[in-house]
């Protein structure tokens, strides 16, 4: 029998962890709090080291928390997180996406960043190095080291990512990660490069993808994933595995890609990851390391409000690669994970059609993560766990956001 309003919208007879309140996708205030108590506090991949290949380059980083960061490569070759502002009068520093400043820029001189309203002029290292006619203007009042740039704190880590994390109090990266990574520290070993790169901006809520990436029964949505992997042996066998601080391993398995029409069996492996295996660990609050041998893909996402998301994608191979090795890669990361893949479109799909039916909350209905299969493959203890890490950073539970209310 169809439900009526009251009905469609009461709370499950389950568990409270086993369901969200639709808020939690589309509140404006949670949005903000998730701002400043979740992506202000946590560490977060702005790139990858191989983004800026050489000295100087540099690559800016739309933080989730609404900061524009730089990520700049100095002269001997450490990274550094800079706050995209200039002390002086608040300008941007850099609009560009990427490049170097290696070269004079219409602003200002080489080797320096060069706000382009009054020319005031920083280092590498971040250091105040020129302020036109200072003397002129500011005699002695202002002077050039007490106007450096504002420096976040960054790690370059875990395959060569470049972490930064804008709260100065945080903890290293690793205690952070809890050994979620360790399952990947061989797979990790070997220095990695980025071959493929793009963006999507959806209208959806971060942890609408997040959802999607920290739980499997999503498989039926893809053909290619149903005939080269919940049909072979071993499929079912898989874990979850969590670790604290919101934070999950899915355990590997052989795939069979050949399965599928049009594709091969993979001859090529990956660091600690033999062919046609597949190995995935979610981090909290948005990070996938998603490595399907013998490519891998990284997601990380960027909540532009409670319902507009930009993910960005990288696909990476081995710096070592031979020509031939490398062409593999792509090939296959594109197959499966390009923007014209056998996945990342239906993924995509899966979450537009939720922020379109959840945009107006009073007719959502709670949502659930109530399947409980031992930890196994299709176990929603992903979601699960990490929205009890939610709830603690936000002293909010997710199936009772607004408990004051009556």
């Amino acid at each position: 029998m169809s439900r009526d309003h009251n009905q469609w919208t009461k709370k499950p007879d389950l568990e409270s962890n086993q369901y969200v309140d639709p808020r939690v996708y589309t509140d404006e205030t949670i949005f903000r709090e998730e701002q400043e108590k979740i992506f202000d506090k946590c560490w977060l991949i702005a790139c990858h080291e191989s983004e800026l290949p050489e000295p100087l380059d540099y690559r800016t980083y739309q933080h989730p928390g609404g900061h524009n960061i730089i990520i700049l490569r100095d002269e001997d070759n450490r990274i550094h997180a800079y706050n995209n502002i200039c002390p002086h009068r608040g300008n941007l520093l850099i609009f560009d996406a990427a490049g170097s400043i290696r070269n004079a820029s219409p602003a200002g001189g080489p080797k320096r960043i060069t706000c382009i309203f009054h020319a005031w002029s920083f280092d590498a290292q971040g250091n105040c190095v020129d302020i036109p006619r200072q003397k002129d203007g500011y005699q002695d009042r202002v002077k050039q080291c007490d106007y450096s740039l504002r420096e976040f704190k960054s790690e370059v880590a875990y395959g060569g990512f470049v972490w930064v994390n804008i709260d100065d109090s945080a903890l290293p990266l690793t205690e952070t990660l809890n050994g979620a990574l360790d399952p990947l520290a061989e797979m990790l070993s070997e220095p990695l490069e980025v071959f493929h790169y793009n963006r999507a901006i959806v209208d959806a809520n971060f942890k609408m993808w997040h959802d999607t990436n920290s739980e499997l029964y999503h498989d039926y949505l893809h053909y290619h994933n149903r005939v080269t992997g919940m049909l072979q042996p071993g499929y079912f066998d898989r874990e979850f595995r969590t670790f604290k601080g919101g934070h999950a391993q899915v355990t590997d398995m052989l795939l069979k890609y050949d399965a599928m029409k049009g594709h091969e069996k993979q001859s090529l492996g990956w660091p600690g990851l033999g062919p046609n295996r597949w190995a995935l660990v979610d981090l909290f609050p948005g990070i996938t390391y998603n490595i399907r041998s013998p490519a891998m893909r990284i997601d990380t996402v960027i909540p532009l409000g409670p319902n507009k998301l930009c993910i960005e994608y990288r696909g990476l191979g081995l710096k070592s690669d031979t020509p031939e090795e490398r062409a593999a890669r792509i090939r296959h990361h594109n197959s499966v994970w390009g923007p014209f893949g056998r996945n990342l479109p239906e993924d995509m799909m899966g979450i537009v059609g939720q922020g379109r039916a959840l945009a107006n909350p009073s007719e959502a209905p709670m949502i659930l993560h109530a399947r409980v299969e031992n930890n196994k493959i299709h176990d929603e203890v992903g979601m699960r766990h990490f929205y009890e890490e939610w709830g603690r950073r936000l002293g909010r539970s997710a199936s009772n956001p607004f408990a004051s209310e009556k």
